[in-house]
């Protein structure tokens, strides 16, 4: 008697497993028509012109789902990037090696995220545009993660040529790399403007920016003396309270 217990025992558990390994297998593909749906209306119509019930239209879903997903349409657009910008992030961390020169190391990982965004440089440009003052939404934590890391991993390329005396500079590695982020992406943005961007073109312009950050314009001291009226600039400014 025992033994039929335990034995249906078992059978009960199995079903459930299967019915959740069920639940989830349909949560992924109603994941996978959503994000496929988004990526094929942006292309086709625009981001601007789509709209969240057509995405749920296409991928078969309520428009209650999409929401699961997403706050709004921006979030939709970053529903389909997020991961693959994720695996991008890896990837350029990998390609990191500490013989290399900074510059070196700097062109590695822009290669490797010029190569993504070459890929479909219409949905690139919705995404480069959009992701500015990005900061709310079910999708915004997860992309601020993935830019954050970006920073972090060009401060890290900063610290190791410090360390290697390929470079002297009296500055913070972090705020070193947020430099190099801001001159990365405003290139990045110019480049994916082309409609039909050459990459090659694009690394050699980016290099040459880059070349310039690296060496500096060797400035005399007169090129950054700031007199009297230089200083109007800042005058009738009061600090910001911190939060």
């Amino acid at each position: 008697m025992s033994a039929n217990r335990g034995s249906s025992g078992m059978s009960l558990i199995s079903e459930r497993a299967a019915a959740l390994g069920q639940r989830e297998r349909n949560k992924l593909d109603k994941l996978r028509r959503i994000k496929d749906a988004a990526r094929e209306l942006f292309l086709a119509k625009g981001f601007d012109d789509t709209t969240t019930r057509e995405i749920a239209t296409r991928a078969s879903v309520g428009i209650g789902t999409i929401f699961v997903y997403a706050e709004n349409k921006r979030d939709l657009l970053f529903l389909i990037v997020n991961e693959e910008l994720e695996k991008i992030e890896q990837m350029a961390e990998a390609a990191v090696e500490e013989r290399a020169s900074l510059l070196e190391n700097l062109l590695r990982v822009a290669r490797i995220h010029y190569e993504f965004f070459a890929q479909q440089p219409a949905l690139s440009r919705f995404v480069l545009r959009e992701m500015v003052f990005y900061e709310s939404g079910t999708q915004a934590g997860r992309f601020q993660k993935t830019r954050e890391r970006l920073i972090d991993l060009l401060g890290r390329i900063a610290a190791m040529a410090m360390a290697q005396k390929m470079i002297a500079v009296n500055e913070e590695p972090r705020f070193i790399g947020w430099t190099i982020f801001s001159v990365f992406q405003v290139e990045l943005r110019r480049w994916l403007s082309d409609d039909d961007p050459n990459l090659l073109q694009g690394l050699q312009t980016l290099e040459r920016a880059l070349r310039l950050v690296v060496s500096g314009l060797a400035p005399a001291k007169a090129a950054l003396r700031l007199t009297t009226g230089g200083r109007s600039a800042f005058r009738g400014i009061q600090e910001l309270p911190r939060r």
